[in-house]
C-alpha cells in the first residue's frame, strides 16, 4: 500500500487574505517578528496499490483535476509504503 502525501499552495503572486488575517492576529498577540503567514492545504491519499510509478502518475492526475487550481496554486506531493 502507498500513501500520497499532497501539499497545496496558493502561487506567491496570489493573494492570501485568510493567511493575512492569520498574521494580524498574531501581530496582537505579541509575534512581532511574524513577516507573512500563507494557508496550504494538507491531504492524505492512500493507495492499494504498491506501484509507485502508476501511484505517482494517478495522484497527478488528481491533483491536476480536482485538488489544484492551476491558474492560483500548485502542488507538490511524496509516496510513502505503509
Amino acid at each position: 500500500m502507498l500513501k500520497a502525501k499532497i501539499f497545496v499552495q496558493l502561487k506567491p503572486s496570489v493573494l492570501d487574505p485568510q493567511g493575512k488575517a492569520v498574521s494580524n492576529s498574531l501581530s496582537h498577540l505579541g509575534y512581532d517578528n511574524v513577516i507573512e503567514t500563507r494557508i496550504s492545504k494538507y491531504i492524505e491519499i492512500r493507495f492499494d496499490s504498491a506501484d509507485k510509478e502508476k501511484t505517482g502518475a494517478d495522484t497527478e492526475k488528481i491533483c491536476d483535476s480536482l485538488l489544484a487550481n492551476p491558474n492560483t496554486e500548485t502542488y507538490h506531493f511524496e509516496l510513502e509504503e505503509i
